[in-house]
């Protein structure tokens, strides 16, 4: 069975963008790339929410041609080769980039996905989506990276009730970022 993975990134106070929705204060240095090329290495789908999804697919598409971040040249290829499903009840499609939209049925196209085969299935951040499926007990793994910033407000990392997680990682990148791995107790 395929397992879900949320990867997010967060500040030190506990929110994925800032207080306008900004997201200009993660880092992504040569150890933490790499760690990301093997997560990649690990999945072959990335889900989304609505929100993630218009920001991914307003930057990726042409990341390697419009960034000379290493990250950002490397990664704009396999974003743009990977199959990508997207989470919205008010996005219609057809979309571009390799994605398919799912408007209802959340639980269940969720869990089919992860009945079928081939690798785990990624979600990137997106604290909305994240609670919904967390909700539903959909998550395997939770893969938080925090980075040295505080923002003083913005969406928080994981708007859900009580839940106990079970700390299975942790690993420092480039003497700044720190990932904290986590499965739902």
């Amino acid at each position: 069975m395929r397992k879900l993975i949320y990867w997010v990134h967060t500040s030190v106070d506990g929110f994925i963008d800032g207080p306008n929705g900004e997201f200009d204060w993660t880092t992504m240095g040569p150890e933490l790339s790499a760690y990301a090329d093997e997560v990649h290495d690990r999945v072959d789908t990335f889900l989304y929410g609505r929100v993630v999804w218009e920001m991914m697919s307003g930057y990726w598409p042409t990341a390697d041609t419009d960034s000379d971040h290493p990250h950002d040249m490397k990664f704009a290829s396999i974003w743009r080769s990977t199959p990508k499903i997207v989470f919205s009840r008010t996005l219609r499609g057809p979309l571009d980039w390799n994605a398919s939209l799912i408007s209802s049925n959340v639980a269940e196209s969720v869990a089919d996905l992860k009945s079928g085969p081939g690798k785990d299935l990624l979600l990137n951040g997106g604290s909305a989506m994240g609670a919904v499926l967390a909700d539903l007990g959909l998550i395997d793994e939770i893969q938080v990276i925090v980075h040295p910033v505080t923002l003083g407000g913005g969406k928080p990392l994981l708007p859900v009730g009580r839940q106990g997680l079970n700390l299975v990682g942790t690993r420092t990148f480039d003497n700044r970022a720190v990932l904290l791995n986590y499965t739902p107790a």
